[in-house]
């Protein structure tokens, strides 16, 4: 079962704006050895809005293939167009990746009628778990917890990543489904709480530079060991809240340069690198954080 410290990992590139694999390589060791108990490949975080098709799927198969069996993938393959998605599902299936997650539509802001319908006939189009992701500050539409609950009556629905920082959403969610559909924290500042209220795990930016310390941190809170699970939360507490003062992935991707874990914090146009004004403000989170000296 998918629980725990999920990675949604970056998606290292040169100043050209091409795929840097030997980093991704690198990237996938860290996670290994450092006990993150999954990688998500090409979610946001993974910039797979300026991605195409081509990359896209290069990126998820070669992640595969650096796991090597030795941590899960998830993919990446939501889109904003129905037919798109199901393309995605399709190239994934028995590829090796445990499921897709699957972004509710953005820009067009479909009716939850229309986002029960995307995500059935992208369910329908193949074997491959998908997993739900509902984010409404990036995408502009809110997938209500009585649609969560008619999706997850479909057999390979076989959870959500839950990005509202609403704890409230948990337990309605949790209320409309069955035990065994999988609850996940996307949103770092919430995730601890998250996990003790009942969630289980997280799908986290954090985790790309500090994965030893939301490994451990959701083991207690998964075990529900409140004030271990509470201390290190709140030790990371300056990344959760700095690692957005610009658009994810942008600041996570500075970050993970700072520390040495890619050589470039490039990303595809429209994003750009972090603004200079707010280099001291993520140095100095990290450095709260204890993750920097």
């Amino acid at each position: 079962m998918l629980t725990g410290s999920i990675v949604a990992l970056v998606t290292p590139m040169d100043k050209t704006g091409e795929i840097d694999f030997h980093a991704l390589k690198a990237l996938v060791e860290f996670h290994i050895k450092s006990g993150t108990s999954a990688i998500v490949a090409v979610g946001t975080t993974g910039e797979s809005a300026t991605l195409n098709v081509d990359d896209h799927v290069k990126v998820v198969m070669k992640t595969v293939e650096f796991a090597d069996g030795r941590i899960d993938v998830i993919a990446g393959n939501g889109a904003n167009s129905t037919a798109e998605a199901i393309i995605f599902s399709k190239l994934f299936a028995n590829s090796g990746i445990v499921a897709g997650l699957n972004v509710t539509p953005y820009y067009n802001k479909p009716t939850q009628e229309g986002l029960y319908q995307h995500f059935k006939k992208i369910a329908e189009s193949s074997d491959l778990a998908q997993i739900l992701y509902n984010v409404p500050g990036r995408t502009a539409v809110d997938m209500l917890p009585e649609t969560v609950a008619r999706l997850a009556k479909i057999k390979n629905i076989i959870g959500i990543k839950e990005a509202t920082g609403d704890l409230n959403r948990l337990h309605e969610i949790k209320a409309l489904v069955a035990d065994d559909f999988l609850l996940f924290s996307g949103d770092d500042e919430t995730g601890c709480d998250f996990m003790l209220q009942g969630g289980d795990g997280v799908i986290s930016v954090t985790t790309n530079i500090a994965p030893v310390q939301m490994s451990k941190m959701c083991e207690f809170a998964l075990a529900g060991k409140t004030e271990q699970a509470q201390e290190i939360h709140q030790q990371l507490m300056p990344v959760h809240q700095n690692l957005f003062v610009e658009s994810n992935p942008i600041p996570v991707k500075w970050a993970c340069v700072e520390l040495g874990l890619i050589p470039s914090a490039d990303c595809r146009l429209p994003l750009t690198i972090l603004a200079q004004a707010q280099h001291s403000i993520v140095r100095d989170a990290l450095t709260k954080a204890k993750l920097l000296s």
